[in-house]
């Protein structure tokens, strides 16, 4: 059987798509897995350090309103339709599984006209314009979200990294710690942006730094690949350890007792399946999505939010500060938090991919 995906972009479309070929190749050694991406996204990346097949089309962005753009799209679409048949054709595809981005919609289109079976899964409760697609050219819809506005759509969750849903963080989090040169007995803030970082994030905690190492906070700042900072805090203790990009994230959640991050589907998804309690700033602009995410935790128990313009450092010292030096208030965020994960949705999203494709 030969199974592909395509999802690209940022790492809310790759690492779900990657946790169910891993899912795959554990149900059956035998599965023959190819992943479609763009050269643009950060699957060039992520999908070969997984040991995967990756193939490249064109980029075709989707306007989201009536622009001189959108006069383009007829034909760059055709281009890619075309260069993603022939990726079905040269791998024998038995199934195609789409996962959103700008390579979903010519891949959706392309499996349509060869007849093969499609599966949409869609992590976000407001879905983008190419899963609304997918969804119309399929009967196997499913939803990382409770309440997604898909048609005929089955909720199971989204599926993550085994390394993330069997991570133990109370037995791990010493290890952690250490990793990243941390002490074991100081409370943790764990700050990041997404793959990309988040500039507003980033400044806000800097800002706050000197105010909470004075309260005895370590922190563990991931500002991302492509951010630099002005003014990086001063050595000394408690540690605050700056970093540009962290592949064991797993690692990460096991070091902190609290976030403060955006609220993407697939951080959302993570920090609820290790029962991390978080701070989530929403990113301000896209279809409000983010904000849906955290409100559904914070609604549980599991989180704060603030809105981008309202996050300041202050606000982190008067709201996030006290948490963390409250630490049976840790616990009962972090059991809030774990209530709403899901651990098994690669899966049970593999099981039902292999049985439509059979």
């Amino acid at each position: 059987m030969r199974v592909v995906l395509a999802g690209g972009g940022t790492a809310g479309h790759i690492e779900p798509a990657l946790a169910l070929a891993d899912a795959l190749r554990h149900l059956d050694r035998s599965v023959g897995i190819t992943c479609v991406g763009t050269e643009r996204g950060l699957e060039t990346r992520l999908v070969p350090a997984r040991g995967y097949e990756l193939e490249l089309v064109p980029a075709v962005p989707l306007p989201r309103a009536i622009t001189p753009s959108l006069l383009t799209v007829p034909g760059r679409l055709a281009g890619a339709i075309n260069a993603v048949s022939g990726v079905l054709d040269r791998v024998g595809a038995d199934i195609l599984v789409g996962f959103g981005g700008y390579v979903a919609t010519p891949a959706y289109l392309a499996a349509k006209r060869k007849g093969l079976p499609i599966v949409v899964h869609e992590a976000n409760p407001r879905p983008g314009l190419a899963n609304r697609l997918g969804a119309r050219l399929t009967d196997h819809v499913f939803t990382g979200f409770p309440d997604a506005a898909l048609p005929k759509a089955e909720f199971i969750g989204t599926p993550l990294r085994r390394g993330i849903v069997t991570l133990d963080r109370l037995s791990t989090g010493d290890k952690a710690r250490s990793w990243f040169g941390l002490e074991n007995d100081r409370p943790t803030l764990l700050v990041f942006g997404g793959s990309q970082g988040a500039r507003s994030i980033n400044e806000a905690a800097l800002a706050a730094a000197p105010v909470l190492r004075r309260a005895g906070i370590q922190v563990l700042h991931v500002i991302g690949p492509n951010n630099t900072v002005e003014h990086e805090p001063p050595p000394g203790d408690p540690q605050y350890v700056l970093l540009p990009y962290v592949d064991r994230m797993d690692l990460a959640y096991a070091a902190a007792d609290v976030a403060l991050c955006r609220s993407g589907a697939l951080t959302c998804a993570e920090l609820t399946a290790v029962g991390l309690p978080a701070a989530y700033v929403p990113l301000p602009h896209g279809n409000g999505e983010q904000t849906v995410n955290a409100e559904r935790v914070v609604r549980g128990g599991g989180g704060l939010m603030v809105d981008d313009a309202g996050l300041s450092p202050d606000w982190i010292i008067q709201n996030v500060l006290p948490i963390l030096r409250d630490p049976e208030r840790v616990v009962v965020m972090s059991e809030a938090a774990s209530r709403l994960g899901r651990k098994d949705a690669d899966i049970m999203l593999a099981r039902k991919v292999l049985e439509i494709a059979r």
